[in-house]
């Protein structure tokens, strides 16, 4: 953090959330550059509309997301950032490799200070979908805006499979409090232990974003997770999903699947067959909920040429073949040294004379009454006020009882009711709803901590 600002009679000094004065968000351009081009990016506040809310946001150019920059493999351009944001900042460009100098870290660069200018020489030596975002308070400024595509169109004209057009697409979550973005402490990151979890989804910077498709197209899909911390699985039904590539360009396998997993800052690429007219509902599904991202209205209007047999081959790409083989001595061969990483964060007791209970941010239903760390996932146990209260089950709320014990139906240590109603109380986006045939599958299916309950549970580990 290199923009210090201290915090006085203990108050958190918060960065801005007003809007007055402020320009409307642009539309997201596509920019396409050539061998030597100079482009200007520049970081600014404005405003945006997310649902019902209109909240002050950063941006690229004024749009969120930035503009998508289009190049071809072996280009480099030059790239000219003036801040005129909150904080010191840096452009960085995720994937991309390129002089370690304009890499965009505060490692690698001297911050570019608010009112200042920095400029960039950005080389794309290899094809695929790359982005750029900032790389100091990532935290605050992705959650803000600060998000944008690289799209490096390959030299080999058969890189990718046939398609018919090409779409960028950013899957991200942001956190609204009475209709503004949640606050953000200048001096230090809020929601430290685990990220910040959004209770609204965004694609395209967008709530209820509208595509249109025609009979038969395939359309090229690179997906980008500009999300603090959200795990998204992205499901379309209706329609024909294939892997076709990822964070380092096409896979060794194209695959035909039914979803793709998407962590933190991952791209994905996939090349969608529409063979039903209709809507299609891109969705982002969690062992509890499915999330609504996006609607496709597919049209009778048939694609030309017709790519449904192109689509069907399934391909192996010998250079990723080749790769394989090349590195195989390595992936079979038993390791010099093994590390292990600890992270911990010293966290205050509730102020008061209550008694403390230690319990999981992550698993809500393991609370101790000694200091530890969580049997589940190693997290250190954060100290909560034990609330004189009932106890429920997290899993069946109808048992409750006056008295500490287990739960008749499942087994399950009875929590008092505060933790299981703060851990299930988060605010969620109007687009989602209860994943029917799922019923309470732990939050840990597929060894993935979804984040539909976590919001609340969250904010204790903001210090």
């Amino acid at each position: 953090m290199h923009d210090h600002h201290t915090e006085s009679h203990g108050q958190i000094v918060e960065l801005p959330r007003e809007t007055e004065g402020l320009p409307e968000a642009r539309e997201t351009e596509v920019v396409e550059l050539a061998d030597g081009d100079e482009f200007s990016l520049e970081i600014r506040p404005i405003k945006k509309r997310i649902g019902d809310a209109t909240v002050r946001m950063l941006a690229y150019n004024g749009s969120v997301p930035g503009p998508t920059l289009k190049v071809a493999q072996g280009e480099t351009i030059a790239v000219h950032v003036t801040n005129h944001g909150d904080l010191d900042a840096t452009v960085h460009w995720h994937g991309l490799r390129l002089e370690n100098r304009y890499d965009g870290t505060h490692e690698t660069q001297t911050p570019i200070p608010v009112g200042g200018r920095y400029s960039a020489l950005v080389a794309f030596p290899d094809p695929g979908v790359y982005w750029y975002h900032p790389h100091i308070r990532e935290d605050y400024g992705q959650e803000m805006g600060l998000y944008a595509n690289v799209l490096v169109e390959p030299a080999d004209p058969d890189y990718w499979p046939p398609a018919h057009r090409e779409l960028a697409l950013t899957l991200d979550d942001i956190l609204l409090e009475d209709g503004k973005v949640a606050p953000f402490s200048r001096a230090e990151t809020t929601y430290a232990a685990m990220g910040r979890f959004g209770d609204v989804l965004l694609v395209n910077g967008e709530t209820d974003l509208s595509l249109d498709a025609k009979l038969g197209e395939v359309v090229r899909c690179y997906l980008t997770n500009t999300a603090n911390t959200r795990v998204f699985k992205v499901v379309l039904p209706g329609a024909r999903i294939k892997l076709v590539g990822g964070d380092s360009g096409h896979v060794e396998h194209e695959e035909l699947v039914e979803e793709v997993v998407i962590a933190p800052s991952e791209r994905v690429v996939i090349d969608v067959l529409f063979d039903r007219s209709g809507e299609a509902v891109l969705e982002h599904r969690t062992p509890e909920r499915v999330h609504r991202l996006a609607a496709i209205a597919v049209s009778d209007e048939r694609a030309e040429p017709s790519l449904d047999e192109q689509f069907d081959v399934l391909r192996t790409n010998a250079d990723m073949a080749a790769e394989r083989e090349r590195i195989a001595q390595f992936l079979d061969a038993e390791p010099d040294k093994t590390l292990s990483f600890l992270a911990e964060m010293d966290m205050e007791a509730p102020e008061g004379d209550g008694p403390v209970v230690y319990a999981c941010p992550m698993h809500p239903h393991v609370v101790s009454e000694e200091a530890g760390h969580c049997p589940e996932c190693g997290m250190k146990l954060l100290p909560v006020e034990a609330p004189a209260t009932t106890y429920t089950c997290p899993m069946h709320p109808a048992v409750v009882s006056e008295e500490p014990g287990h739960c008749p139906e499942c087994g399950m240590k009875l929590l008092p009711a505060e933790l299981v109603a703060e851990a299930g109380g988060g605010h969620h986006d109007g687009h989602d709803h209860a994943h029917e045939g799922h019923g309470h599958a732990p939050a840990t299916a597929d060894g993935i901590e979804w984040e539909d309950d976590m919001v609340e549970v969250n904010r204790m580990t903001t210090p």
